[in-house]
């Protein structure tokens, strides 16, 4: 069933299951944001809502206006002086996890034979996912128009769908890692939830306020009349300058200079509005995930997904390896990680997910310098491997 009234009432009471279950039950030691990803990557699976798909406009919705609109409103909750306690850490390993990125498409290409597997755009499939798992989706589309792995029809359509399974399943690693190994790393710097330290994180209490209806109103135009500004913004710098700015960018430096205004940063319902907004968004990323589409595409498959899994393997081991050995809270690299395979708007949900609000800001930050990163890198790699 694709109607968006009944996908929007199955979203919204994944989310509720999974913040009844941190609360109440042991799966609390997972955390919502794994929760609602997993749950709904099962009901749309078993057939109860449809899978990511442009049939479903409602997915669409979420990711080009909730999504954002909840950025904005988490990042009035930012105070400037968190990026430099956790700036360098994070810029260390997200660059790190570039370059573990590149290691790993080279690993995966000689691993699955390359062209054997791929054909003669091989190449510009190593690009894309160089791209896109260093800076994020538009580093992919990027790669893929330039050598017109477009035209190949079923080849671009089975990265796409292997890229958006690994998505969800890479935000599911990221979200344990930390929980589950973190006293690994004794005696980390940059952060005090290693290993447990703090007790397991419902976000209960940070994220329930009292909201009224002028409150409610308010934060909701600020972020409307924000977001949409941020659009109108890059369109008129793109048609003055020629310059195409990103429109996170504009959006994320408006934020930062509304949150140190203290009438904003008073307004009440910013993070309850903004956490909601989030966790409907990494539903969707669950949704992201379709088995029977994997299932359907036979052997190319196969030989994408073994692919793909190699590349998030040695980065992972990559990023994990440098946060162990420089003694790097695993939080941090954990949300470096997923800045580099989810960018930046994956990141900043599991930053909050990890309650580590202070990580949101550079989430965002590495976001935008990962999608310029990664559209370079992308280049690089498919020209030398061509």
């Amino acid at each position: 069933m694709n109607q968006p009234l009944f996908v929007l009432a199955v979203l919204a009471a994944n989310v509720v299951v999974s913040e009844w279950l941190v609360r109440h039950t042991p799966l609390r030691h997972l955390g919502s944001a794994l929760l609602v990803i997993v749950l709904t990557a099962i009901t749309a699976n078993t057939g109860v809502i449809p899978p990511y798909s442009d049939d479903t406009p409602l997915y669409g919705g979420i990711f080009d206006y909730l999504a954002p609109l909840g950025i904005f409103w988490l990042l009035l909750q930012v105070r400037l002086g968190s990026l430099a306690q956790v700036g360098a850490p994070m810029l260390v390993l997200f660059l790190v996890g570039a370059l573990g990125t590149v290691a790993g498409v080279v690993a995966g290409m000689l691993a699955v034979g390359g062209a054997d597997a791929f054909g003669p755009l091989s190449f510009a499939v190593a690009g894309m996912f160089t791209g896109t798992y260093v800076g994020g989706s538009v580093n992919f589309n990027a790669v893929a128009f330039e050598y017109g792995v477009v035209k190949d029809g079923a080849l671009y359509a089975g990265a796409a769908v292997v890229d958006s399974a690994m998505t969800t399943i890479w935000m599911v690693v990221n979200v344990a890692v930390p929980r589950l190994l973190g006293r690994l790393w004794k005696g980390a710097r940059r952060g005090t939830t290693v290993g447990g330290a703090r007790g397991p994180l419902t976000g209960e209490a940070e994220d329930t306020e009292t909201v009224h209806p002028m409150d409610l109103g308010m934060v909701l135009a600020l972020g409307a009349g924000v977001v949409w500004g941020s659009g109108e913004i890059a369109a008129l710098v793109l048609e003055r300058t020629g310059r195409d700015i990103p429109e996170m960018l504009i959006l994320t430096t408006l934020a930062l200079v509304l949150a140190q205004v203290p009438v904003v940063a008073r307004l009440r319902g910013t993070r309850m509005v903004g956490m909601f907004a989030i966790m409907m968004f990494l539903a969707v990323i669950g949704a992201l995930c379709d088995v029977e589409a994997l299932r359907g595409m036979g052997a190319l498959g196969v030989d994408l997904s073994i692919f793909v899994c190699i590349v998030v393997a040695v980065h992972g081991l990559v990023v994990y390896g440098a946060s162990l050995a420089l003694r790097i809270d695993p939080n941090v690299a954990s949300v470096a990680s997923q800045t580099n395979i989810g960018g930046g708007t994956t990141a900043l949900a599991l930053a909050r997910s990890l309650g580590r609000a202070d990580l949101v800001l550079p989430a965002i930050l590495l976001g935008s310098v990962g999608t310029a990163l990664g559209t370079y890198l992308g280049f690089l790699v498919a020209e030398w491997l061509q």
